[in-house]
């Protein structure tokens, strides 16, 4: 059997058409450029109307009977499916989880907070869970507290998909990358706050007239 061709430039089997001289088949069911049928006839005539309009002849629908061919810009259709395949590709987040205890300690709360902040840099959305064992459930709001103090720990680089709430045994809470518009507004925050802790400075006063030394005659 001979093996199929593939359009050049275009990688991945699920992306794999047959152009112009490579359609070969007998009949085929023509689309024109704006979406119209032209009727069914054979690749040649198809192919003089493409040269016609500067376009392409592109096999859409191989598997149809007839297979369907469409006129077309074929560089720009594959710009247009790679763009698109990049946006797909870009839309998807990860969501990761770090498990956490009421009582972690101080160094491991920073490597925790270190790590998750590494994930939100990289564009991922973090789930919390702190775990409540035996009595440290029937202070659920202590800990709840506790979470909030967490979530604060990121204030400069992620914002609250779900906010801190109890779960059954746990407490969970999401945050997630902040937005270009949330970023500026957490640095002007910052840099407001930072000016307002800087202490003013006040100006030497000016020597009065009655300090001068008397000017000797």
């Amino acid at each position: 059997m001979r093996r199929r061709q593939t359009g050049p430039g275009v990688p991945g089997e699920e992306n794999q058409y047959r152009i112009n001289h490579q359609i070969r088949i007998a009949q085929i069911l023509v689309i024109g450029p704006e979406g119209d049928k032209l009727g069914v006839m054979s690749p040649d005539e198809a192919r003089s109307i493409a040269a016609e309009h500067g376009l392409d002849l592109v096999e859409v629908a191989p598997n149809a009977k007839p297979p369907v061919c469409r006129i077309m810009d074929f560089g720009k259709f594959r710009y247009e499916q790679a763009k698109k395949a990049a946006s797909s590709k870009a839309a998807k987040v990860d969501l990761k989880e770090l498990r956490l205890r009421p009582k972690t300690d101080d160094h491991d709360m920073e490597t925790m907070v270190r790590k998750a902040k590494g994930f939100i840099a990289h564009g991922d959305r973090v789930r919390l869970v702190m775990r409540l064992r035996g009595r440290e459930q029937s202070h659920a709001e202590l800990w709840l507290d506790k979470m909030v103090e967490i979530i604060n720990m990121f204030s400069d680089c992620a914002s609250v998909a779900q906010p801190a709430k109890v779960e059954g045994k746990m407490i969970t809470a999401t945050i997630e990358p902040m937005s270009n518009a949330e970023k500026d507004k957490a640095d002007k925050a910052a840099k407001a706050a930072e000016k307002a802790d800087k202490p003013v400075e006040k100006a030497d006063k000016p020597a009065d007239k009655a300090d001068k030394p008397a000017e000797k005659k």
